[in-house]
C-alpha cells in the first residue's frame, strides 16, 4: 500500500507539469544511456527519481552555483527552458541553495546561505564564468570578496566541482589573445592553489542543459562518485559526451564524404544541404555530442539550422590560450588565424606572399637575362665548359674543335658521339 500511495503521489506531481507515466520512464531510459548504462539500469534510475522527486525534506541535494566571468550564458541555457522538460524534473532533485544570477534580489540573506551550505557540507558546486587572477584577484569581486577566494571556499568542501561551460573550462573567451584579466579555467587554478577537489568539465557556450542534466544524475541522484569518474576523459570531461567530434556524427557526412562542398553562402550547394567545411566548418577538430543530444528540446543544432560549427566545445582545461575563440577564429574561414607576437594572419596570406615573393624574383631575372643580351640570340655562350678547360684530360664534354693537350677526335668520333643512336 505504500508503494501504492508512493507511485500515486509521484504519478500526481507528474500529471501536475503535464509528464505522463510513459514519458517519465523514456526520461529514465534517456538518462541511463547519458551515464553510459545499459537499458537493464532503467528501473534503478526510476527508483532513485522517484525517491527524490516531489521530496520536502532530507533528500534533496544542496548545490551552490558560483558565476565567475561570464556572460551568464550558461545558467539561461539551464533555466529557461520549456516544460514539461527534462531540466524542469531534474531541478525537483537538487536544492540550489546559491544561485548569484538566479537570487540577485535577495542580496544579504542568499550570501548567508552560501555560508550555511558551505559550514554544513556534502554539497555540489557548479561554476560557471572563468576564473580571473589579475590584479591579486580583484578583476571579479562578489559580495565584497574576491572572485577566487569564492570559489576555493567553496570548492574546498564540496563533494565535486562542476565546470559549467567553456569559460569555466579554460578561460573561454576571456582567455583570447591578449588576456589582460589572466583568466583561466577552474581545474587548472584549483591545482594551482592545492585544492584536490575532484572537478567535472563541462565545455560549451553555451553549455547544452541535457548535458549538465547528465552530470547532476550521476553525482545527486545515482550518488555513485566511482561511476562518474570512470566516465572522464583526459581533459575531465564525460567522455560519452565529449570522445567523439562533431564530425563523427555530423548528418552532413555523407556529403563530406562524397566531396560535396558548400563554397559560399547563398549558393545552390548550401540549399542542397552540403558539406561546410570549406565555409569555416570545425566540426572535424571539435570533440561533442551536439548532433546526438541536439538542442532546444532535441529540435536542432548549428549544423542542421545551415551555420557551420565554430567549435565552442574545444577547451583544453590546462592551456587557457588553448580556448575556441583564439584557436577557431576568425569564423567562417577555413583556416585559423596565426600569430607571432601580436601580429596575425591567415596561412593563405603566407602563400600570397610567397608566390608574390617567387613572381617577383622571376621578373628580375627576365630583366637580367634581357639586359644581358641572352634573350636576343646572339649572346656568345661558352664553347668550352670551365673544367674541361682546365682539365683537359679530364674534360667532361665532347668537342668538335679538341681541347688543347687533351686527346684529338676526328671528325667521325665526334659525330658518333654527338648521335647516341651510333654504335662503334
Amino acid at each position: 500500500m505504500e508503494n501504492q500511495a508512493t507511485m500515486s503521489d509521484l504519478d500526481s506531481i507528474l500529471s501536475s507539469r503535464g509528464v505522463s507515466r510513459r514519458s517519465f520512464m523514456k526520461l529514465c531510459a534517456g538518462i541511463a544511456a547519458a551515464a553510459g548504462l545499459s537499458p537493464l539500469a532503467v528501473p534503478r534510475v526510476a527508483e532513485a527519481l522517484e525517491s527524490v522527486i516531489g521530496a520536502t525534506s532530507g533528500n534533496l541535494y544542496p548545490v551552490i552555483w558560483i558565476e565567475g566571468a561570464s556572460c551568464t550564458g550558461c545558467t539561461e541555457s539551464f533555466a529557461q527552458v520549456e516544460t514539461p522538460d527534462v531540466a524542469s524534473v531534474v531541478l525537483d532533485l537538487i536544492s540550489l541553495n546559491y544561485s548569484e544570477t538566479l537570487s540577485a534580489a535577495a542580496g544579504h540573506s542568499v550570501e548567508e546561505a552560501k555560508a550555511q551550505t558551505i559550514a554544513a557540507g556534502n554539497y555540489i558546486l557548479i561554476y560557471e564564468g572563468a576564473v580571473l587572477e589579475a590584479f591579486e584577484g580583484n578583476a571579479l569581486r562578489v559580495a565584497g570578496e574576491t572572485g577566487i577566494t569564492a570559489l576555493v571556499e567553496a570548492a574546498e568542501s564540496a563533494n565535486a566541482v562542476v565546470a559549467v561551460g567553456s569559460c569555466a573550462v579554460n578561460g573561454g573567451w576571456m582567455a583570447a589573445h591578449p588576456n589582460p584579466a589572466q583568466a583561466l579555467g577552474v581545474q587548472q587554478y584549483l591545482e594551482k592553489v592545492g585544492v584536490t577537489t575532484p572537478v567535472v568539465n563541462v565545455p560549451g557556450c553555451p553549455v547544452n542543459p541535457e548535458w549538465v542534466m547528465s552530470v547532476l544524475v550521476d553525482v545527486v541522484v545515482m550518488k555513485d562518485a566511482d561511476l562518474l569518474l570512470s566516465r572522464l576523459n583526459e581533459f575531465n570531461m564525460p567522455g560519452d559526451l565529449f570522445n567523439q567530434t562533431i564530425h563523427d556524427n555530423c548528418e552532413r557526412r555523407g556529403h563530406f564524404e562524397n566531396g560535396e562542398f558548400v563554397y559560399e553562402f547563398g549558393s545552390e550547394e548550401e540549399a542542397l544541404g552540403y558539406c561546410l567545411y570549406p565555409v569555416g566548418c570545425r566540426g572535424p577538430q571539435t570533440r561533442s555530442v551536439c548532433g546526438v543530444t541536439l538542442w532546444n528540446n532535441r529540435r536542432s543544432w548549428c549544423v542542421q539550422s545551415g551555420a557551420p560549427c565554430i567549435g565552442c566545445c574545444e577547451a583544453n582545461p590546462m592551456n587557457p590560450g588553448d580556448n575556441w575563440v583564439e584557436v577557431n577564429t576568425p569564423f567562417y574561414k577555413r583556416m585559423r588565424d596565426l600569430r607571432i607576437g601580436d601580429f596575425q594572419f591567415q596561412p593563405t596570406t603566407i602563400a600570397v606572399a610567397v608566390t608574390g615573393i617567387l613572381a617577383a624574383c622571376l621578373v628580375v631575372h627576365g630583366f637580367g637575362m634581357k639586359m644581358s643580351g641572352r634573350m636576343d640570340g646572339g649572346a656568345p655562350f661558352e664553347k668550352i665548359r670551365k673544367w674541361d678547360a682546365k682539365h683537359p684530360e679530364q674534360e667532361v664534354g665532347t668537342y668538335a674543335d679538341p681541347v688543347a693537350g687533351g686527346p684529338v677526335l676526328d671528325e667521325e668520333l665526334v659525330h658518333k658521339n654527338a648521335d647516341p643512336r651510333k654504335k662503334n
